[in-house]
């Protein structure tokens, strides 16, 4: 395991060498120079405050994406200066001590760490849930420690076509359980409140008019498997009310039935809607929300994840093409994937390739007429206005801060700096393509934010 190792603060030569001797013991490589290389991060630090944490900014510039900070033995931090640590971009603080086990912990969570990163390299992952933007990567992080070290449910919140079945059969296939049931799919939209008993808990033969043979539900087909509640959110409140035993308990009686029956699955559900938002309303029960959300993920639209544009579209066009080779685009046709405003999110960003990819004839690159005529931009100005609302807000905050004019351009550069970088992996000549600058003009900007 490599990891990218800085001290911070006047850490005696004793305490550092133990601490690379306790990592060397658990095969542990410690690199100083940020290169981009490791995704891992330790930071030994004696001290808080300002220094820390231009420290553990400069770290995630550099793309680490996981930083572990570790106080010196006798440091005594206050909660606050605790938790501006993990603001500044830290994400795990721990203490290392003489206690027994102090430096375990530490090995404990870099070697989970490590594990998670190994899993998200595989190509079950990389070739189906395509993505390196930094919102993206998080949220997979997340997925895939709670599927593989955990068999708690998983609540998936997130806008139509960001991917939350994807997800949901991601952390069926990586549950270790061993003799692992299929995967069972249910929409929750789709079910007629009529026969919801039936589809949820199956039922007997003659249970009811129709009912000719025996039925087995969707809690009964999970039965050591997952089941996958899609747009849970739908739910009417009759129904909610007689999930909560089946879902607390893991048992459930069939329609027609006089015997409870036990199901042991693990349960995934996703919806659109803001649940937190449906509690508060009273038209989700809250007591049915923290039986389903042991751990909840939200999975961000596209508009956020500009950097993964690309990619998907490339991803998209290669399952299109028969002989697995997709074309090129044009640099217009980039732009214009990249600007374009996705309401249905990546659904619609592979229909809209889809629709291209069936256009487009021969072995040269994709170009702007290959886009359909109801895709080209009237006019062609500009796609979308930037500056809205959103833009008012954060400037109206930074001067009620007393940030001047000066400030705010700088931090406006800074952040479309580390934006661009992030979304291209790294990339200095795409990020300075995107920011229109040259290649040279990028470096020497990142340069002088490293020596201020």
């Amino acid at each position: 395991m490599d990891v990218t190792f800085r001290c911070h603060g006047e850490i005696r030569a004793e305490q550092r060498a133990e601490l690379t001797r306790c990592l060397d013991a658990a095969e542990i490589d410690v690199c100083e120079s940020l290169d981009g290389r490791n995704s891992l991060g330790l930071v030994f630090f004696r001290e808080a405050g300002k220094g820390l944490s231009e420290v553990l900014q400069e770290m995630r510039r550099e793309q680490v994406s996981l930083i572990l900070a570790v106080a010196a033995p006798g440091l005594a931090l206050s909660n606050e200066a605790a938790w501006q640590i993990l603001k500044d971009g830290a994400s795990e603080l721990l203490p290392w001590d003489d206690t027994p086990g102090a430096i375990d912990q530490v090995v404990a969570r870099l070697q989970r760490w490590a594990a998670v990163e190994e899993v998200l390299q595989r190509p079950l992952v990389r070739n189906h849930l395509v993505g390196k933007s930094a919102a993206w990567l998080a949220v997979l992080r997340q997925v895939v420690e709670v599927a593989c070290f955990t068999n708690a449910s998983v609540l998936i919140m997130g806008e139509s076509g960001t991917g939350k079945e994807l997800i949901a059969r991601l952390i069926h296939t990586l549950d270790s359980r061993v003799q692992k049931a299929e995967l069972v799919v249910l929409d929750c939209s789709a079910v007629v409140p009529e026969l919801s008993g039936s589809e949820f808990f199956g039922h007997e033969r003659g249970a009811f008019t129709g009912a000719v043979l025996t039925r087995e539900g969707a809690f009964g087909m999970a039965n050591d498997g997952t089941l996958f509640l899609d747009e849970v959110g739908e739910l009417p409140p009759a129904l909610q009310s007689q999930l909560l035993r089946v879902i607390q308990e893991r048992t459930y009686k069939p329609v027609g039935s006089n015997t409870w029956r036990k199901a042991n699955f693990r349960l995934v559900c996703a919806t659109n809607r803001d649940l937190c938002a449906e509690v508060e309303q009273s038209r989700f029960r809250a007591d049915l929300y923290y039986r389903i959300a042991s751990f909840v993920f939200h999975l961000p639209p596209l508009s956020e994840r500009v950097g993964d544009i690309i990619p998907l579209a490339r991803h998209f066009l290669q399952e299109l093409a028969p002989d697995g080779v997709a074309p090129a685009f044009s640099e217009p046709v980039r732009e214009y994937l990249q600007n374009r405003r996705y309401r249905g999110n990546v659904r619609e960003l592979r229909q809209l390739v889809s629709r291209i990819g069936q256009r487009h004839v021969g072995n040269g690159p994709i170009t702007v007429g290959d886009l359909p005529e109801e895709e080209r931009p009237p006019g062609f100005t500009q796609l979308e206005n930037w500056q809205d609302e959103q833009l008012t807000r954060v400037v109206r905050r930074a001067l009620a801060f007393g940030a001047g004019l000066r400030d705010i351009g700088q931090g406006a550069a800074d952040a479309a700096i580390d934006i661009a970088v992030g979304d291209e992996g790294g990339n200095l000549q795409r990020a300075a393509r995107r920011l229109g600058v040259t290649d040279r003009a990028l470096q020497m900007r990142r340069a002088q934010r490293r020596a201020s």
